[in-house]
């Protein structure tokens, strides 16, 4: 490493990606990296990213964050973050991408040691289904060796890398001497990117894979179709502007040219950029630019895909002819994909026609009309009346009583629903005519895969908590808790999605990341939560006298969580020694999560409450006097009732790595945290657990993770979902 080393400023403008924006900031900041700073640039983001880049720069002073009163678009929201930019280099970053381990640390040596007016580096593009691909012309960086420095004369080949600003490091100076600014619209990068590296003295090669572009699932703006695309003629067009300013870049033109048409084919090729009845005129355009910059006596590079023949197309604007061909190679290229379709119907009507309560009555219920007034309810993989979907459910019945709500049940739990409360049992004829026909599904899990989802059907995700784990596409990187989960299935899934609850910033933070679907997402708070803000001291002694909870005791709600390494009830203190030494004046409610069972009780005090088959959590909440828990999402639930909450993470490091959390709860508890039973036990008999510190804790803690919460966000779920009204 240089003695003398340089400084990078690496400027991230930022809009709509919250739920990619703490990785992509987090693979920035490398701590050993002193001479940095990162410019972000919140260029009027409509979601939670403001607030995000205010905490890492209240905590990283290398973070400066500015705030845009209006959104201007990727190239001026760069040109901006150029502006305040101090380093010897400048790096754009986007926002929802990240830097691989090591690779800025790696950017700044280089730097130092060549000091070259434009540094490049390698990529990746990194798939929602957890593929990581590096580009492949990573050949470029090796064939042949290049030296540390080179001029483009002395390696014309690095006009074929990725003409993106996120792969490159520039010398600050030397940009703002050539007077480059990145453009509105459209492939903004294209008229700094190419020129940036035609008039440079000094480039270098960084054969690394430093950056991970992401491939995210609902797509790239500039996979959008509309006219925004013929923005990149005039990219071009600057291109080529600053070559005539530049003789000493004439040798590149016919290169450059080539490039230029070869962007251009893509964009009208692809099908899903310029809009049918706008081809003509992209085509006529890039006609026009190629007379216009066609070099004197070029030949059309020796590629396959018949080039040379579409260059004379080009050239003689002869789109009807150019549009035959293509017609022609896209009829070959549906005839083989309906072969492949016919394959995976008749697979699919196999599969139907195998599964129990399906066949041919689930296919004749399909054709009949949907029923506008139905609404099919399920929670818990159909295990009962509960949580979210119950409160919208009683909430829908007051507000929007023409829908018709039925509840989906397992025949198991039957016997625990509500008097009056209309259901069907999984599997059934008529569970299959309910499936086939409603026009609402409300469910806090996945409706089944062979749940088909009808054309005008609504579907809403209401998840069942707030994830302190990692949850959906997340999940790839901690395989012990992804269990060997098929992710393409569970996005398909998802995809049914019309409306997807959230309970608070930090949810929809992850459902971003872990659920790319298109849907609508419902920042409203827990319905489920509706009921804490309505207690009654009546209520409270009521519940406490039905649950058995001696009068006078102090009820401490244990609600140990789901482990992925373990696949029994493990209690991970002893429960019977604990209640002993606590006192007579406390009782334990044991609420085991419903994917254990407790088993023969390994205690016989009198002081724990089997709380495990009670059918409503929230009932336990409001009968209890503290929480005790681990990594249950309930804590986020119990915070709105202001009561203790006590986190015993005796095994924190291990969930960490065999779960993947999303964020450090050891250091933004809601209570006191023990990690021994000892210091358990001492939590409740001190009074720590009541004390001021872990009120201001817990105060903290809800400002946080409960500001969706108020008691009415069932209400707001009925409205927006049933009633089609629009949230304020």
């Amino acid at each position: 490493m240089s003695a003398n080393p340089v400084s990078l400023s690496v400027i991230v403008p930022v809009h709509g990606v919250q739920g990619y924006l703490r990785q992509c900031l987090d693979s920035i900041l490398n701590p050993g990296c002193q001479h940095l700073e990162v410019i972000a640039v919140n260029d009027a983001s409509p979601d939670g990213c403001g607030k995000i880049l205010d905490e890492y720069a209240e905590r990283d002073p290398r973070v400066r964050v500015f705030h845009l009163e209006k959104n201007v678009g990727l190239g001026e929201a760069r040109n901006f973050g150029l502006d305040k930019a101090t380093g010897d280099y400048v790096w754009f970053f986007d926002s929802d991408d990240y830097a691989t381990e090591g690779s800025v640390q790696a950017i700044h040596d280089r730097l130092a040691e060549t000091r070259p007016d434009v540094l490049i580096f390698d990529y990746a593009r990194g798939y929602w289904h957890g593929k990581v691909q590096r580009s492949v012309i990573n050949h470029l960086f090796r064939e042949p060796p290049a030296p540390e420095v080179f001029t483009l004369a002395e390696r014309p080949s690095v006009l074929q890398l990725m003409m993106t600003a996120w792969n490159k490091a520039i010398r600050r100076e030397y940009l703002l001497d050539l007077g480059l600014r990145f453009s509105s619209g459209f492939y903004e990068d294209l008229n700094v990117t190419y020129p940036i590296l035609m008039a440079a003295d000094k480039l270098s090669l960084l054969d690394r894979n430093c950056y991970v572009y992401r491939q995210r699932r609902r797509g790239a703006i500039t996979r959008t179709a509309g006219k925004k695309h013929f923005d990149a003629f005039q990219q071009y067009e600057r291109v080529f502007a600053f070559m005539d300013a530049h003789p000493g870049t004439a040798e590149y033109r016919p290169v450059m040219f080539d490039r230029m048409m070869w962007h251009l084919l893509v964009i009208l090729e692809r099908g899903d950029r310029v809009h049918r009845k706008d081809e003509p005129a992209f085509f006529t355009a890039m006609s026009e630019i190629y007379r216009k910059y066609l070099p004197a006596g070029h030949q059309p590079p020796t590629e396959p895909g018949n080039l040379a023949r579409k260059y004379r197309l080009i050239e003689k604007n002869a789109y009807g002819t150019f549009t035959r061909l293509r017609r022609l190679s896209a009829q070959r290229s549906k005839a083989r994909k309906r072969v492949n379709a016919v394959k995976r119907r008749l697979a699919s009507l196999r599969k139907l026609t195998k599964g129990k309560g399906r066949g041919l009555y689930y296919r004749l219920q399909l054709r009949r009309p949907i029923d506008q007034n139905l609404a099919v309810y399920g929670a818990y993989w159909y295990r009962g009346y509960a949580c979210n979907p119950a409160a919208i459910y009683e909430k829908a019945a007051e507000l929007a009583p023409h829908i018709r709500g039925v509840w989906v049940v397992k025949p198991g739990a039957v016997r625990k629903m509500p008097e009056g409360v209309d259901y069907v049992v999984a599997g059934s004829k008529e569970y299959v005519a309910a499936i086939a026909r409603a026009k609402y599904f409300v469910n806090n899990v996945n409706f089944p895969d062979d749940v088909v989802k009808r054309k005008g059907a609504v579907h809403l995700m209401t998840q069942h908590g707030t994830p302190l784990k990692k949850m959906g596409l997340d999940q790839m990187d901690s395989p012990v808790g992804a269990n060997d989960m098929d992710f393409r299935k569970l996005i398909e899934r998802s995809d049914r999605w019309d409306f997807l609850l959230s309970s608070n910033p930090l949810s929809t933070e992850a459902w971003d990341r872990g659920f790319p679907c298109r849907y609508e997402m419902l920042e409203i708070g827990y319905p489920r939560n509706d009921r804490f803000f309505r207690v009654t001291a009546e209520e409270v002694a009521r519940l406490r006298a039905e649950l058995g909870i001696p009068e006078g005791k102090k009820a401490i709600l244990y609600t140990p969580t789901h482990r992925d390494y373990m696949k029994n009830f493990t209690p991970q203190f002893d429960i019977a020694r604990f209640v002993r030494r606590l006192g007579p004046e406390y009782v334990l409610l044991l609420r085991a999560h419903y994917y254990y069972k407790v088993g023969e009780p390994q205690w016989t005090d009198e002081q724990v409450i089997d709380v495990s088959d009670h059918p409503t959590v929230e009932d336990l909440c409001i009968a209890s006097d503290a929480l005790l828990t681990d990594y249950s999402s309930i804590m986020f639930d119990y915070a709105n009732l202001d009561r203790p909450i006590v986190i015993y993470a005796n095994d924190w490091d291990t969930y960490v790595r065999t779960r993947g959390v999303n964020f450090d709860l050891t250091r933004m508890p809601p209570g006191v945290v023990a990690t021994t039973e000892d210091e358990l036990v001492e939590a409740f008999r001190s009074g720590a657990a009541w004390g001021d510190t872990a009120a201001k804790d817990r105060a903290e803690f809800r400002a946080r993770f409960c500001s969706f919460d108020d008691g009415h966000a069932a209400e707001r779920a009925v409205r927006r979902v049933f009633l089609g009204e629009k949230l304020k």
